[in-house]
């Protein structure tokens, strides 16, 4: 991964060591810091190769994807053995650190809202939809296909509630969609992805 400029540069992203900081005081355990870094290689890997193949189209900017990714659990640690959405918690930190476009990201990363099939078919993504997809492709610290993740949140988050398992599945159906449309305009195929 290409470092994030070591001092902040833009007043509205967290420069590495601002990303590193706020790791550290959010608690993020060391599993959840080691996911959250493959996600970011992931990320950054995805927003390359989007911008190497289309460079003339309007591209997501490469620190907000590589700081969004850094950042999506950043309120897991503090999360863990509640009832509390990480995501929800993870954007109030942000957006109280003064980072409302990586809140934004983090909000999105378990379900995505913005959803827009159309806007992929014309190679159109967000930072989010990038992390997003990234975020589920990392099962730990681990880069797994789509059905190998789905199978481990469906067993782990899906608490053998016919519902929440249903809500899972129908996300999981939004991400293999975006998959299709990322990897058109990739140079590269899903199988591929982290062996950069």
């Amino acid at each position: 991964m290409l470092p994030l400029p070591a001092v902040q540069t833009n007043p509205v992203l967290p420069s590495l060591a601002d990303c590193i900081q706020l790791m550290d005081q959010y608690g993020m355990l060391g599993n959840i810091r080691h996911h959250s870094l493959v996600v970011a290689r992931l990320a950054e890997q995805l927003q390359a190769g989007l911008a190497a193949v289309a460079p003339d189209r309007p591209q997501a900017d490469r620190h907000l994807v590589i700081s969004g990714a850094l950042l999506h659990d950043i309120a897991k640690t503090p999360c863990l053995g509640s009832d509390r959405d990480h995501a929800k918690a993870g954007a109030e930190i942000c957006r109280q650190h003064g980072y409302p476009e990586i809140a934004a990201i983090v909000e999105q990363h378990v379900l995505l809202w913005d959803y827009d099939p159309l806007r992929y078919r014309n190679g159109h993504f967000t930072a989010r939809e990038i992390v997003y997809y990234a975020d589920k492709r990392v099962r730990h610290n681990v880069v797994v296909n789509l059905d190998e993740r789905l199978e481990y949140i469906l067993e782990h988050y899906g608490k053998n509630n016919p519902n929440r398992r249903e809500l899972i599945r129908e996300n999981f159906n939004k991400c293999l969609t975006l998959e299709q449309h990322l990897f058109h305009w990739l140079p590269f195929g899903p199988e591929e992805l982290g062996r950069f």
